[in-house]
């Protein structure tokens, strides 16, 4: 009786030992979801060599909360050849738009689908920027589309709470696999409306979004609802910071009602294994040739930019947004 009694509780081990180790396994995989009262992120840096490590803690901060701030992404001498470049009347803002906020205020913009070979194609093809996003989204990366996005001083409208993906869901792109660098070339504060985000909003998956003003809002009973779960943080940068987001991180930000314009450079990348299915508005895949940090300020063509082959967009062409 004691030997059979032995035999059949050798046999329940195994299972038993399979069941332990799964549950283990599962609670490592598990990411902690900020809640109210978090402290905020630590921001980043780069390494003495001027490049960005993409290190364990980053990629737990970015599957937690949903961002990462890396500060002075671009050094002084960078920014101020990017700013040279977005000065200039006849280059990529010749192309630029207003988006009204539905409130009587108005922001430009301008955006293309391909890199091109320019000053602004260049920082969206460097390692610390593309090759951060390939790091982050764990794949390979191409360029979705670059933006730059201009709130006047006094003048400059607000977004409402929304997630990239409840733009780019509609574009036949099956997975939230993409993000976003958002590169600050002016100082970007509370008052010239700095970047608001709900801190872990992207683990609620897509939300259903509708049109609020001219721009595509994600639903606000919905967004009333996290807010009273998740932090929501004012992420204010330096000229030269970059946060990096999810495409299903909730974020917004206000009007600028200060003295300071409040210009921002955003870079989208989607993972190269979720390209859309349909062609759209926006570019497809083209695989991008990823180059060194070194190579935008080696780069010296101010005033004879080549901006042929950028695709920049035509309004008229977007269902997400209605031009003023």
């Amino acid at each position: 009786v004691l030997m059979m009694a032995l035999r059949i509780l050798r046999s329940a081990l195994p299972p038993l030992r399979l069941r332990v180790t799964r549950m283990r396994s599962v609670k490592r995989n598990m990411v902690a979801i900020p809640i109210v009262g978090d402290p905020m992120p630590v921001p980043f840096h780069l390494d003495i060599s001027g490049n960005l490590m993409v290190t364990s803690d980053m990629l737990q901060n970015w599957q937690c909360n949903g961002y990462i701030v890396v500060k002075h992404l671009l050094s002084s001498d960078e920014l101020g050849k990017i700013s040279l470049a977005l000065e200039d009347s006849s280059g990529v803002r010749e192309h630029a738009f207003e988006v009204d906020d539905g409130e009587g205020r108005k922001s430009m913009l301008c955006l293309w689908n391909h890199p091109g070979n320019d000053i602004t194609g260049v920082l969206a093809r460097t390692e610390k920027v593309a090759g951060t996003a390939a790091k982050l989204l764990d794949g390979e990366v191409y360029h979705y589309h670059t933006k730059l996005m201009m709130k006047s001083a006094h003048t400059g409208g607000r977004f409402a709470w929304h997630q990239d993906y409840g733009y780019w869901y509609k574009n036949a792109i099956m997975f939230p696999q993409l993000c976003t660098a958002f590169i600050a070339v002016d100082d970007c504060t509370v008052e010239n409306g700095c970047i608001q985000v709900l801190r872990g909003s992207h683990h609620a998956g897509r939300i259903e979004h509708g049109m609020v003003g001219g721009q595509t809002g994600a639903d606000v009973q919905r967004v009333k609802l996290l807010q009273q779960m998740l932090p929501e943080d004012l992420v204010e940068l330096d000229a030269g910071d970059c946060l990096f987001f999810h495409s299903n991180l909730l974020h917004k930000s206000n009007a600028n009602t200060s003295a300071s314009r409040r210009w921002a450079f955003l870079c989208a990348y989607n993972r190269a294994s979720n390209n859309a299915l349909v062609e759209h508005h926006c570019a497809q895949y083209t695989h991008l040739n990823i180059v060194p940090n070194s190579t935008l300020l080696a780069l010296d063509v101010f005033g004879q930019e080549d901006l042929t082959g950028k695709g920049f967009l035509d309004p008229a062409n977007d269902k997400t947004i209605v031009a003023a």
